[in-house]
């Protein structure tokens, strides 16, 4: 007898079968907010503040290169009741020079002081009974960087003022036979390993601590996947050639959050 009701039910009520089957499905809607994107905010910190896997939040917003993020960009936090403040890492400031000493009062050239000559790259300052040349200091070095490794040993072919610098970004490109091993810089964590990027052919990027990523481009083939947290030294892919041909070599970029910076700046 039961089994006479369910065929009956089956042959009455195949709409509420399919609502039963759908059911799940329409009430799984996934809430979320949308987040501003704000300078200095990485997608990282984003992730975090959220607590939102730092992976499915650039899938869901269609994001291939976490370190592009732009100031502006509207990121879907999924889950998420209200938008919540993000903290950024505020770049140190450079110490200010001291003020310079108050200039003196213009003092009107006596007939009996020579006009003195003009000397390349020299301050000339004229006093009432002296003449001082102050000749200028050479420009300060920058702040001791924290050192990376090189990635591998080879010809540098292109330098980072390049104009033809290939690979769609500011880097350097090293020459060496295909097939090389290519280490990690620094000891971070795999946010994007894949060929998904135009120009960069097979592409594996490292962020590290202090807010600082590297890139390895023009890889035949990548040895780590994304979400991999890898040693400094490590061998992350191999070797290949540009996607638009020619000699084999390794593409490596340096930034600092969204600006590429020289990367012999970082390299002993």
């Amino acid at each position: 007898m039961a089994w006479l009701n369910w065929k009956a039910f089956m042959r009455v009520s195949p709409f509420i079968l399919i609502l039963i089957f759908l059911a799940p499905l329409l009430c799984s809607c996934e809430t979320g907010v949308y987040h501003t994107v704000t300078k200095g905010q990485t997608l990282y910190r984003i992730s975090r503040t959220y607590q939102v896997n730092e992976e499915y939040l650039a899938r869901v917003n269609g994001i291939s290169d976490p370190s592009q993020l732009r100031i502006g960009t509207r990121l879907f936090i999924p889950g998420a009741s209200q938008v919540e403040s993000v903290s950024v890492v505020k770049p140190s400031i450079a110490q200010k020079s001291p003020k310079s000493a108050q200039k003196p009062t213009p003092v009107q050239r006596s007939a009996s002081v020579a006009e003195p000559k003009k000397l390349p790259r020299e301050t000339i300052t004229v006093t009432p009974s002296v003449v001082v040349r102050k000749t200028s200091a050479p420009a300060a070095k920058p702040a001791t960087l924290h050192k990376l490794n090189w990635p591998l040993r080879g010809k540098i072919v292109r330098t980072f003022r390049d104009k033809a610098n290939s690979g769609g970004g500011k880097g350097i490109e090293i020459a060496v036979r295909s097939g090389s091993p290519v280490t990690a810089a620094d000891a971070g964590r795999v946010i994007f390993s894949g060929d998904g990027v135009r120009g960069y052919g097979f592409l594996v990027i490292l962020q590290h601590e202090n807010d600082l990523f590297t890139v390895y481009g023009f890889n035949t083939k990548n040895l780590v996947n994304q979400g991999d947290f890898v040693s400094k030294g490590e061998r992350i892919a191999l070797s290949g050639i540009p996607p638009g041909g020619g000699a084999a070599r390794l593409h490596f970029e340096v930034r600092k959050g969204k600006v590429a910076v020289d990367p012999l700046l970082y390299l002993p």
